[in-house]
């Protein structure tokens, strides 16, 4: 138990010790054994706390932490420490196989190793799982978002229905108007039936207008063949009476001579 008491403070350490804390203990001679206990987190925290060198405030101590923190993060993501979990549990089976422990040790140290095992692979499926869900996550959205395209066309194409019957229904409004329109015209003319008999009437009265016209003008030229012979009546009168009176006058003239003679 000796090793895995040393191993577990690292890991216990890795989430709360400052930089500072962690680059003197490297300094004291609390190196790695091997690449596999590095961590790039800390790596990159310590170069950085040697590149600004000195000694450093709380504020920037601080600061330092949470950059920590966030590479972290970077690189985790949400494996909650897998990488670091995997690494403790290399670095643990390589002490277990070259250190000369005793067998209970040693067995105790297995187990402890198989926990972590079991936890990197509860993890790992896990993780498998969350994968998996989310897959099938997207094929649902791909199939609500497939469906929403399609209410969408739907939509758009119900809209341009729904434009066509407006126009349709503007156009039959107008016509409506103009049928209005024209039936109150059309109201304040008579009717069909009473034109015809008017039209009637009117051609009636016309025909007795032409035969009254054409008996005016029998009788107007019954009167003018009178009226000629009247005339020529009177000539005759006048010209008969003419030569009376011519006559008389001759008769007169001679028995004057006759008179003076006796």
């Amino acid at each position: 138990m000796g090793e895995t008491g040393t191993e577990a403070p690292p890991l216990a350490r890795a989430e709360t010790r400052p930089a500072e804390a962690h680059r003197g203990a490297a300094r004291c001679g609390g190196g790695r054994d091997s690449g596999l206990d590095a961590d790039p987190l800390d790596v990159a925290a310590e170069e950085e706390e040697e590149k600004g060198g000195g000694r450093r405030s709380k504020e920037e101590e601080e600061k330092d932490d949470h950059e920590v923190i966030r590479k972290r993060l970077l690189i985790d993501g949400d494996g909650a420490g897998d990488d670091r979990r995997i690494n403790v549990l290399l670095k643990s089976f390589t002490k277990w196989c070259t250190s000369p422990n005793a067998p209970e040790e040693g067995f105790t140290q297995y187990q402890r190793m198989l926990s972590t095992l079991a936890q990197c692979e509860f993890s790992m499926i896990k993780t498998l799982m969350v994968y998996d869900m989310n897959i099938r996550e997207m094929e649902n959205y791909e199939k609500i978002y497939s469906n929403i395209e399609e209410n969408i066309t739907s939509a758009h194409e119900n809209i341009s229905e729904c434009k066509k019957e407006i126009q349709r229904a503007k156009r039959i409004r107008k016509n409506r108007q103009e049928y209005d329109a024209l039936a109150k015209v059309i109201q304040q003319h008579p009717d069909r039936h009473e034109t015809l008999k008017q039209l009637e009437a009117l051609d009636k009265e016309l025909q007795q207008l032409s035969d009254i016209k054409e008996n005016v003008d029998a009788k107007l030229e019954l009167r003018k063949k009178q009226f000629h012979v009247l005339l020529s009546t009177i000539q005759e009168l006048q010209q008969t009476l003419d030569n009376d009176d011519k006559l008389e006058n001759d008769g007169n003239s001679q028995e004057s001579p006759m008179e003076n003679g006796e």
